[in-house]
């Protein structure tokens, strides 16, 4: 039982970089690598992550001590996880920000909103990781998995959003940005899943991974398949006077804008320059001359 299911984990975990590379060409073939640019650096650092591991993992014994290489995979795995997380902040404010580019507005709401998110989920791992006998390998590890599964739960919601908002934004569900969605939700519910399940069962590890493998190729699967076929052309927004898009989004514009202002009661001759004075004179006598017949 435990050698098939590590053959199954070993073909997952080299299906993996394979996929990788493949959306990284399509993207590549498509010209959009710097449009999603937190994407593709997301995809290299899990090919440059996977590369490192495995040659230490080769390495280990022969070449390299076996605690040396126990060191370099452990710092190499939790930076890349960290990595991870941080591009998956970034991934989700670029979907963000290419879904609300027509409402200006809520575009710039939301970025503030995400920026704020961003830095309260890095205070709330910070602080959850500290903890009595704390050691500096615990600290990252509490860390960077605190901070996956805020980012995990901000992923998740970013998918409803778009689910519920891809028709009102002129997107439709072959576009590549309800794919990214698609695939990073896939992802993180491995994440939320496998903290859940882990932390009470941690005998059943192997069938998380086989479990996490299937969700990550399954997820590049998606993106290839997004990033391979053309992507429709968004259509033009039009949306109804009583939609609450574009009531939130006239809203959003004019949060920081100076307001207008209205006089209000009587006005003295001493608030005008004397020219201005001169002007409204000049003006009042040509009303009361005569009208000729």
């Amino acid at each position: 039982m435990h050698s098939n299911t590590g053959a199954i984990v070993d073909l997952l975990s080299w299906l993996e970089p394979l996929c990788c590379v493949v959306v990284l060409a399509f993207m590549l073939r498509r010209g959009q690598m710097r449009q999603y640019a937190p994407l593709s650096m997301f995809l290299a650092t899990r090919l440059v992550s996977f590369a490192i591991c495995w040659t230490v993992n080769g390495m280990a014994g022969w070449h390299i001590s076996k605690t040396r290489a126990y060191h370099i995979y452990f710092y190499t795995y939790w930076a890349s996880y960290a990595i991870e997380a941080v591009l998956g902040f970034f991934i989700i404010y670029c979907i963000y920000n290419l879904a609300m580019a027509p409402l200006k507005g809520l575009q710039r709401l939301g970025i503030l909103m995400f920026r704020w998110a961003g830095g309260i989920a890095v205070a709330i791992a910070v602080t959850m990781a500290f903890g009595p006998h704390l050691t500096s390998t615990k600290f990252i590890m509490k860390a960077v998995t605190q901070l996956q599964q805020t980012q995990s739960v901000i992923t998740l919601c970013m998918l409803l959003f778009v689910c519920l908002a891809i028709r009102p934004m002129g997107l439709t569900y072959r576009s590549k940005i309800f794919g990214i969605c698609l695939g990073l939700g896939v992802l993180a519910t491995s994440d939320l899943v496998g903290a859940a399940w882990l932390s009470n069962f941690k005998s059943m590890y192997s069938i998380y991974a086989i479990f996490n493998g299937a969700a990550i190729v399954v997820a590049l699967s998606i993106w290839s398949g997004y990033f391979a076929i053309p992507e429709p052309r968004r259509r033009m927004i039009i949306l109804p006077t009583t939609s609450p898009f574009l009531r939130w989004n006239q809203i959003s514009l004019a949060l920081g804008d100076e307001p207008g202002f209205v006089a209000v009661g009587e006005v003295s001759p001493d608030m005008f320059a004397p020219a201005e004075v001169e002007v409204m004179r000049r003006a009042s006598m040509k009303m009361r001359l005569p009208v000729a017949n």
